[in-house]
């Protein structure tokens, strides 16, 4: 949040192996979210999700703050801030209890899914995030919203969204060491979900993948639930990797070649287009073939691909042994930074054979030049989640108190039970 009381304000931050961004937005009356504020450099001391240099990383967030903040001309005083890395993990979970009136209450529902997700988590790990997918009470499933329908017994199941809780603390460390509070750390994957999904993608069936650098973070929904999400710690740094080794030249220039020139689909490329290649030790540069430079990307992104099909193979299987709807309907959605290379679309529909489209962020204004373009979509939907989240935080409050209470009733039953015997 801002310090502030006159308009409604957001700020996300993300941490990435390549670049550290810093976005304030304004909620305006309809919803839409207004981009006042944009900082951001390039990243040091990060690598595929996880803080290796902390100073480093300290430096490049507070330069991008100050970024920020000299634009909206306002004063940070709270972030929400992403997280990814191969460490994050999930899993679906049920939990079930009696209904306690007549009709279920809002009560009823914060208890079923706190049981869901009591569940035994891996060593070191914490729950990062609790979704709800749906809801059954006797025989009725697929319910979304159970309060005010009658029944005796009701099941809730969720998606429960981990990570390692040392690698989560050290992210939140560097916003600490630059004076400012985490309102909630969130997984990237599920952030970039809320800026470029709508609604008919999640009924239908979606997948969602965010080609970062040094990760891909996937969120695979079906029937307008969250089933399943996945960091896989490869992304577009190995093909900047492939074409250095293969041509050559610096990383740095690898880079620029791959960004400027790169294409994921050889067969659009001209046979006689050329590129300029850096050398490396003072000698000069070379001519090269541009569809050479195809030759090295298209494999790379193709593999990329394929263990995103992997994933979503894996769980359609799983969904389907349970008579889940697991069909993705609404194909495959692309963003992040790395799907911005020419013929990337084309590309995934060999490996998917599916509709693919590449995102851009919804739902938000501002007179900041690309701000919607695919390269923010995580950062914009941490403001969406904000937004959302501002609008659930009586509900919060009221469940922890709702879900204390509950366990004193259990712990009471429990004692005069045992005085019986």
């Amino acid at each position: 949040m801002i310090k502030t009381s006159e308009k409604k304000l957001l700020v996300g931050l993300e941490i990435g192996t390549t670049k550290v961004v810093v976005i304030i937005g304004e909620i305006l009356s309809d919803g839409i979210i207004n981009v006042i504020g944009l900082g951001h450099c390039p990243s040091h001391g990060m690598d595929k999700g996880g803080v290796n240099n902390l100073e480093s990383v300290v430096k490049c967030v507070q330069y991008s703050i100050n970024s920020a903040e000299a634009m909206a001309g306002c004063q940070i005083s709270s972030v929400y801030l992403s997280l990814s890395g191969k460490h994050i993990s999930c899993k679906n979970e049920i939990g079930m209890i009696p209904i306690s009136e007549e009709e279920v209450k809002q009560s009823d529902v914060n208890n079923v899914v706190h049981i869901a997700k009591s569940v035994k988590i891996q060593d070191e790990h914490r729950i990062l995030h609790v979704i709800p997918q749906e809801y059954s009470i006797d025989y009725q499933e697929g319910i979304k919203n159970p309060v005010g329908l009658s029944g005796v017994r009701m099941q809730a199941k969720v998606h429960l969204i981990t990570c390692h809780n040392d690698m989560a603390k050290n992210i939140v460390k560097t916003v600490e060491r630059c004076g400012l509070q985490v309102d909630q750390l969130i997984f990237s994957g599920l952030a970039s979900s809320y800026a470029v999904l709508t609604e008919d993608e999640r009924e239908l069936g979606v997948c969602v993948v965010d080609i970062g650098s040094g990760t891909m973070d996937i969120a695979i929904y079906t029937a307008g639930s969250l089933r399943h999400t996945k960091v896989i710690p490869y992304a577009g740094n190995v093909v900047t990797s492939d074409i250095a080794y293969a041509f050559g030249t610096p990383v740095s220039d690898a880079e620029v070649i791959k960004i400027n020139h790169g294409c994921a689909l050889e067969s659009l490329i001209n046979k006689g287009e050329n590129i300029e290649v850096p050398s490396v030790g003072g000698r000069p540069p070379r001519i090269l073939q541009k569809h050479m430079l195809a030759e090295i990307i298209e494999p790379r992104y193709l593999e990329l691909m394929m263990l995103v099909n992997k994933e979503i193979l894996q769980l359609q299987s799983r969904l389907k042994q349970f008579n889940i709807k697991h069909h993705l309907a609404a194909g495959v959605v692309l963003t992040g930074g790395a799907s911005l290379i020419d013929g990337l679309e084309a590309c995934a529909k060999k490996v998917f054979r599916t509709q693919v489209r590449i995102a851009s962020a919804i739902k938000i204004n501002g007179m900041i030049d690309n701000i919607v373009k695919p390269q923010y979509s995580t950062v914009i939907g941490l403001l969406h989640y904000g937004k959302e989240s501002g609008r659930n935080n009586e509900i919060d409050i009221e469940t922890g108190i709702t879900i204390k209470n509950w366990i004193k009733k259990i712990n009471d039953w429990l004692k005069k039970e045992f005085k019986k015997f």
